[in-house]
């Protein structure tokens, strides 16, 4: 479980593919201090397991599910990644509760620069429209938002400069594709309406 507050900017040192899925290596010296085999590190979102670490390195397998479901496969060597460890039971809830499941990917379709922030819109799958609501929390590429404003098949996110400096959410444009998570209560929600209902 993650909470969706980026700790690190990192980078990715090589992609290995392994037919049905690839191999990362990514630099990331704060999320690797403490890291361990079969860890958990959010990369973009992406909940992954540490399968080898060290000299602020870790590697982790992405199967086919998270290829299909993610923008992770268009990772190349040299491409900044979003990196959180996993949050303790002592730790304050900075973001939401974030499980590092991405639901789908949405598109950058328009940036906003203002003096002090930057409204940035994004486009929704058909699924997950109905998960996303004005002033609730959405994940894009890890990082914990709130919803200025929701459509149909679009919604807005306001970004303040530390989260435009440290994120790589600052240097995405317009065509680029963002991994998406919505709120799991929402979903569990919905889900727990439908058996009552059937």
């Amino acid at each position: 479980m993650f909470t969706g507050i980026v700790e690190e900017l990192g980078s990715v040192v090589g992609v290995e593919p392994q037919g049905d899925a690839v191999r990362l290596r990514i630099r990331g010296p704060v999320v690797t201090s403490d890291a361990v085999h079969g860890a958990s590190i959010a990369v973009n979102g992406v909940c992954l397991t540490v399968v080898e670490h060290g000299d602020g390195e870790f590697t982790a397998d992405v199967m086919q599910e998270t290829l299909d479901r993610s923008s992770l496969g268009a990772l190349a060597a040299g491409s900044p990644v979003n990196l959180e460890r996993p949050v303790t039971l002592e730790a304050r809830l900075g973001g939401h509760l974030v499980q590092g499941h991405v639901d789908g990917t949405g598109t950058i379709l328009a940036r906003t620069p203002s003096e002090h922030w930057e409204v940035v819109r994004v486009s929704l799958p058909d699924d997950l429209g109905r998960f996303v609501v004005e002033k609730g929390s959405i994940t894009v590429d890890g990082v914990s938002l709130t919803v200025v404003e929701a459509a149909r098949d679009s919604f807005t996110v306001s970004l303040i400069p530390t989260t435009l400096g440290l994120t790589t959410l600052g240097s995405k444009t317009v065509g680029d594709p963002v991994n998406l998570e919505v709120d799991v209560v929402a979903k569990y929600v919905e889900r727990m309406l439908e058996w009552r209902t059937s």
